[in-house]
């Protein structure tokens, strides 16, 4: 058998909004974040989710709240999927973060994390997934960090690529976690 995956970023924040890199800060949804949270939970009312894995980070909650806010699918709150800890540079201009990504495949960020421990952290939640899951279909809501980790574990795509010229956003992507995935 095989899990389903529909994974969603975080509606825009304010921080979205002013071009910061909120990183591992709580950030907040903005009012344009709030209206796209709301169309999420319209545009997946009966998608037959067992459950939402979000990210413990307030704006991934906050997100999945104001989309399901009846409390269905369960929302189940993960660590293991933060954005990237820029470190020092948490809450510097995204500029100065995307001008830097290529470096921090491997390196961590000042007093922060590497994307391949992203990778790594994401690793460990599919691996969880995929055993206690199995058969399942379940939405993620969490970072880009993550979103370009999904793409390197299971479509293969190298993170160098992905940080290079990171793909464009759009409302949801899907994987299949198949039950031989290699943890």
């Amino acid at each position: 058998m095989a899990v389903e995956i529909v994974y969603e970023t975080h509606a825009t924040t304010t921080d979205n909004e002013a071009c910061i890199a909120t990183g591992w800060l709580p950030g907040r949804l903005s009012d344009l974040g709030c209206r796209q949270a709301r169309e999420l939970g319209e545009r997946r009312p009966g998608d037959g989710f067992a459950a939402v894995f979000v990210s413990d980070l307030h704006r991934a909650v906050q997100t999945a709240r104001i989309a399901f806010p009846d409390g269905r699918p369960p929302i189940r709150r993960d660590i293991r999927l933060r954005e990237c800890n820029y470190g020092d540079l948490n809450g510097h201009p995204l500029s100065l973060i995307a001008a830097q990504r290529a470096q921090h495949i491997d390196e961590p960020f000042p007093g922060g994390q590497s994307y391949r421990q992203v990778a790594t952290a994401t690793r460990a939640f599919l691996h969880d997934i995929a055993t206690g899951w199995d058969g399942s279909r379940i939405l993620v809501i969490a970072h880009s960090a993550n979103r370009w980790a999904l793409e390197h574990l299971l479509a293969g795509t190298p993170l160098d690529e992905l940080l290079q010229a990171p793909p464009a956003w759009r409302p949801g992507w899907s994987y299949t976690l198949s039950a031989d995935w290699p943890a």
